[in-house]
């Protein structure tokens, strides 16, 4: 039950990371620790997607889930179920590349506007 919880836990993790890639620069402009893991993080998922690699939380939670024995525990949890279907969207790679690289693009620009008005 224990790996359950966990795999779980992995995928609450795993969408609150997409989310943080998504708006992390509105928190960034005003945080240098949290503009660096952001801009990291960006760079990393363009890797990742660049290279066709799958991120290592879903890498995390498939490991956590083949140590779980689905016969002592209950199907799961009704949120989990919906936020899986969010963070594994079935769509084609080249979609997500596409999203990957808008996103990337979108939050340069934020950054680069924030600083450009601030230094005036």
């Amino acid at each position: 039950m224990i790996y359950k919880i966990l795999a779980d836990s992995v995928v609450w993790l795993h969408f609150l990371w997409i989310l943080f890639l998504i708006g992390g620069a509105f928190w960034g402009v005003k945080n240098k620790a949290v503009r660096i893991f952001h801009c990291f993080g960006l760079g990393f998922a363009f890797l990742i997607q660049s290279l066709d690699w799958y991120c290592p939380l879903t890498h995390l939670e498939v490991y956590l889930r083949s140590k779980h024995d689905p016969a002592i525990a209950y199907t799961g949890s009704f949120l989990t179920y919906y936020i899986e279907k969010i963070v594994y969207l079935q769509v084609p790679h080249v979609l997500i590349f596409i999203v990957t690289i808008l996103l990337l693009g979108l939050n340069i620009l934020y950054y680069f506007l924030y600083w450009r008005k601030r230094i005036k």
